[in-house]
């Protein structure tokens, strides 16, 4: 135990800067509800696996229109006047 002023046991003790403790109390209080906050277990998965979908529908919506009869007939003529255009 601290000693009082006068150099007799005053009846406190003081375990730390009471500043310092106060600024960890924050800490701890500040990261436990960042902690709270930010709870997305699993979450990272399953938006994985959402995109890897999406990009899948969106793959074969557009290889169905590039290959239906009309666009692949543009597709061959722009081709085809890229490689016959004179430099």
């Amino acid at each position: 135990m601290d000693e009082g002023r006068d150099g007799e046991g005053g009846g406190y003790e003081l375990k730390s800067n009471p500043r310092e403790s106060k600024g960890v109390e924050m800490r701890e209080m500040y990261w436990k509800m960042w902690k709270l906050v930010r709870r997305d277990a699993g979450m990272v998965t399953s938006e994985y696996a959402m995109g890897i979908i999406a990009a899948v529908g969106f793959a074969a919506v557009l290889y169905a229109v590039v290959t239906s009869g009309q666009v692949s007939a543009e597709l061959q003529a722009i081709v085809k006047r890229a490689l016959s255009a004179r430099m």
